[in-house]
C-alpha cells in the first residue's frame, strides 16, 4: 500500500511548479488503477485547507471530495497513532506532529511507501519515503 501526504495534492493542484507534472502523473495513475494509494482524512482536511486560501470554499470542499473518493478507503487514525506518533516526534526534530502521527497510522497499516514532497519522512524507520520527481518516484508507477 502506498500512503499520499498532502504536498502530493497540493503540488498536483496547485500552481505551476516543478513537482506539479510528477505529481499529476501519480494521481492519474491512481485514478487509472495502474495504482494503489490511500491517504487520512486528516490530509484531505488539510489539503482543503491549504486550497481555500487561494481558490473559493466551493472548488476547495469538491477536490476534497475527489481526492477521498480517489483515494478510499482511508486511513483511519486512531489512538495507537497518534501515541506512536507523538513517539517519533520526540525523536525526530524535523518531522512535524502532523506527519509524525500519519507515519505511524502508514506503519501501522502495513504501508510499503509513504509519498511526500516533506523529506522528513526519510528519516522515518519502518516505511519508505519517496519523494516526487526523483528517480525512485518515477519507477514506482512507471513499472505498473
Amino acid at each position: 500500500m502506498i500512503v499520499l501526504d498532502t504536498t502530493i495534492l497540493v503540488y498536483a493542484k496547485g500552481a505551476d511548479h516543478p513537482l506539479r507534472q510528477p505529481c499529476r502523473a501519480f494521481l492519474e495513475a491512481v485514478a487509472a488503477g495502474a495504482i494503489e494509494a490511500t491517504t487520512s482524512p486528516e490530509v484531505i482536511q488539510e489539503f482543503v485547507h491549504v486550497r481555500v486560501r487561494r481558490r473559493p470554499r466551493q472548488d476547495a470542499a469538491a477536490l476534497g471530495r475527489s481526492f477521498a473518493e480517489l483515494l478510499s478507503p482511508l486511513l483511519t487514525i486512531e489512538e495507537q497513532h497518534l501515541a506512536a506518533g507523538l513517539h517519533l516526534f520526540e525523536r525526530h526534530a524535523s518531522l512535524g506532529a502532523f506527519d509524525a502521527v500519519l507515519a505511524a497510522a502508514a506503519i501501522d497499516s502495513g504501508a510499503e511507501v509513504i509519498v511526500s514532497a516533506d523529506r522528513t519522512f526519510s528519516e522515518v524507520q519502518g516505511v519508505r519515503h519517496l519523494a516526487p520527481g526523483t528517480r525512485d518516484f518515477g519507477r514506482l508507477f512507471r513499472s505498473s
